[in-house]
C-alpha cells in the first residue's frame, strides 16, 4: 500500500494514530488503545519507500543526521497529518498522528463553556497541560478560532509543527512552522515581540528560554497561549520555577503571580460506549488568592483554593472525574485511573447519587 491508502484508512476508521516499524504490521489507535491491522508485516524496503514518500527534498539528510525528524503532511484531500520519523534497533520507524483540521466548539469537544473566556482575556498567560494525546492542541485551536472569528486583532502561532491551519476570519493569522520558517521556540517568541502580534500561541515550553520568552511576552501586554507536559495544574507551577536557577525563582515567582490567568490540565478518559473519550479537565484560575500563594511559593495550598473556587471557575480533576461519572459517560474503575485522590472520587460520585435521588 502507498503511504497515501495507509494514512487515508487511518482518517476512514477514525484512528488517531498510525504507527509503522519493520518487521510488524501497521497498526492503528483507536479510542485510545493500539491494534495491529491485519496487513503483512512491513519490510525493510517497504519502509525505506514509505519514508521517502513522506520527506522533502533535503529532509533525508536531516534525518539521518538528527535520528529522528518531525514534520507535517498532507494528504491531496487537504487531510494533515503530524509525522515523527525515528530510529528504533537500527531500523526506521514512524508514528503519524491524523490532525482532525474541523474547527468545533467547546460544546462539541466535550468542555465547559467557562473556557470560553481564557479567549476573551486581553493578555497574560494560559497554559494547557496534560500527557501527549490528551488533546490539548485541539482545545487549543478552539480557542484561536474563537479569538479568529470575535476579535480584530493580529494572531500568531508558533509550532512544532503546524497542525490545524487557521484561515483569515476577523483577525490576521499567520502561523510560523520550527525549522522551516524559525529555528526553536525561544527565538520565535523574542521575534514575535517585534510583529505586533495582540495573541501569540506558543506550541510547547520545552526548555527555560521558551519559557522566560514566554513570560516576558506575556508581561508587555501579550495574551500567550502555551502547553506543557505535567499531569496537574499545581504541578505545572513548580515544574516552570524549577526549570531557572535557584537565584532566580523568587523572582520568577513572583513574575509568574502577576502574568498567570489560567491553567487548564486535560485528561481524555475512556467512555462507557468503549468507542469515545471524553476530555475532564482540572481548571486553575489566577486570582489575588492564588497569586499570593504563587509569589510566596506555597503551590501545595493551592488544592484547597481551587476546591473552594468553584463559583470562579475553579474545578480539581477529582470533582470533574466525578461529575463525568454521575453524567453516565465514563465508568467509575476508569474515572479512577486519573483521580488524584481516590478516595475523595468515590465521596463525591456517592454524594451526587444521593442528592439525585427523589426526596434528597
Amino acid at each position: 500500500m502507498t503511504i497515501d491508502q495507509l494514512l487515508m484508512e487511518c482518517v476512514d476508521r477514525g484512528a488517531s494514530d498510525l504507527h509503522l516499524a519493520v518487521g510488524r504490521p501497521p497498526a492503528l489507535r483507536l479510542q485510545g488503545e493500539l491494534h495491529a491491522t491485519e496487513k503483512s508485516e512491513t519490510t525493510a524496503e517497504e519502509m525505506d519507500r514509505l519514508l521517502g514518500s513522506l520527506l522533502e527534498p533535503g529532509q533525508r539528510e536531516e534525518f539521518e543526521q538528527r535520528r529522528s525528524l518531525d514534520f507535517g503532511y498532507s494528504l491531496p484531500n487537504g487531510e494533515r497529518f503530524r509525522v515523527n520519523a525515528y530510529y528504533q534497533r537500527g531500523q526506521t520507524a514512524l508514528a503519524i498522528r491524523w490532525l482532525d483540521s474541523r474547527f468545533r466548539s467547546l460544546a462539541e469537544l466535550g468542555l465547559p463553556e467557562r473556557l470560553a473566556e481564557l479567549a476573551r482575556l486581553q493578555h497574560g498567560l494560559v497554559l494547557v497541560t496534560g500527557p501527549t494525546g490528551s488533546g490539548k492542541t485541539t482545545t487549543l485551536s478552539s480557542l484561536l478560532h474563537q479569538i479568529n472569528i470575535e476579535r480584530r486583532c493580529h494572531i500568531l502561532t508558533i509550532e512544532d509543527p503546524i497542525e490545524y491551519i487557521h484561515h483569515d476570519e476577523s483577525s490576521f493569522v499567520h502561523q510560523r512552522e520550527l525549522h522551516s520558517d524559525v529555528p526553536d521556540f525561544a527565538t520565535a517568541v523574542r521575534a514575535a515581540m517585534r510583529e505586533d502580534p495582540d495573541v501569540i500561541l506558543v506550541g510547547e515550553m520545552r526548555d527555560l528560554e521558551t519559557m522566560r520568552a514566554s513570560m516576558m511576552a506575556a508581561e508587555t501586554g501579550h495574551l500567550v497561549f502555551s502547553t506543557l507536559h505535567t499531569g496537574d495544574a499545581i504541578g505545572v507551577l513548580e515544574r516552570i520555577v524549577g526549570a531557572f536557577p535557584g537565584d532566580e525563582q523568587d523572582s520568577i515567582r513572583q513574575q509568574l503571580s502577576m502574568v498567570l490567568r489560567a491553567v487548564v490540565a486535560q485528561h481524555l478518559v475512556a467512555g462507557k460506549d468503549g468507542r469515545s473519550r471524553f476530555p475532564v479537565l482540572e481548571i486553575l484560575t489566577v486570582n489575588s488568592a492564588v497569586a499570593h500563594l504563587i509569589r510566596s511559593g506555597k503551590s501545595q495550598q493551592l488544592l484547597s483554593t481551587i476546591e473552594s473556587g468553584r463559583s470562579e471557575g475553579m474545578q480539581t480533576i477529582d470533582f470533574a472525574l466525578s461529575e463525568a461519572v454521575l453524567a453516565g459517560k465514563v465508568h467509575l474503575k476508569d474515572a479512577e485511573r486519573y483521580a488524584r485522590n481516590e478516595a475523595l472520587l468515590h465521596d463525591l460520585v456517592q454524594r451526587g447519587v444521593q442528592l439525585a435521588e427523589p426526596g434528597a
